[in-house]
């Protein structure tokens, strides 16, 4: 069995989603997911959706080997960066490597890097009245939103649409495509 760790900074509807889309699949299964927030809503889901979840500060995750030391011991295939926004640290990528990906909410490389993330990527876009927007799931790396694409999908912005609608429709492409994206990484050989 595969095995799924998320990490998640917010609300976790993606993390939902993704829970829900494996809940019944005997070859995936979501072990835990971690926050860096104390009073996340991605707790209580965790909660009723009975799935173990961790909090953990900055200096577990970047001063420490505690994030390492609590991801290794729950063995993943994939660990999965859904709404979490600090930047991952070199020494969980060496441990890690290739086995991390995140989505973004706009078609890298456009609106990415630090400080880029929800309502400000969605604004940007309607700033600069781009014609569509997207998501892109991919590889993290060392830099922010720069690691190789592994999926894009698109959606159009209309005139009249603002940085909430925009955000509807990006957010129907996460739950649409994110879950999916990850069950072809993880089966890819046919397991």
């Amino acid at each position: 069995m595969k095995r799924i760790v998320i990490l998640a900074s917010g609300s976790g509807s993606n993390a939902e989603n993704i829970i829900s889309f494996f809940k019944d699949d005997s070859r995936v299964h979501v072990s835990a997911v971690l926050t860096n927030k104390k009073n996340a809503a991605v707790l209580e889901r965790c909660e009723r959706l009975k799935v173990p979840a961790f909090y953990f500060n900055r200096t577990a995750f970047s001063d420490s080997d505690g994030v390492i030391q609590l991801l290794t011991s729950l063995n993943p295939d994939l660990i999965v960066l859904a709404g979490f926004l600090w930047k991952i640290p070199t020494s969980l990528l060496n441990v890690f490597p290739n086995n991390i990906i995140n989505i973004h909410p706009a078609l890298l490389p456009k609106y990415g890097g630090k400080g880029m993330y929800g309502s400000k990527v969605h604004q940007s876009v309607k700033d600069n009245a781009d014609s569509e927007t997207g998501i892109t799931i991919h590889y993290v790396n060392q830099n922010y939103d720069e690691g190789a694409i592994i999926f894009q999908a698109k959606t159009k912005v209309a005139p009249s649409d603002d940085a909430n609608s925009i955000a509807e429709k990006v957010h129907q492409l996460e739950y649409e495509h994110f879950p999916k994206v990850i069950e072809k990484l993880l089966l890819k050989d046919g397991d």
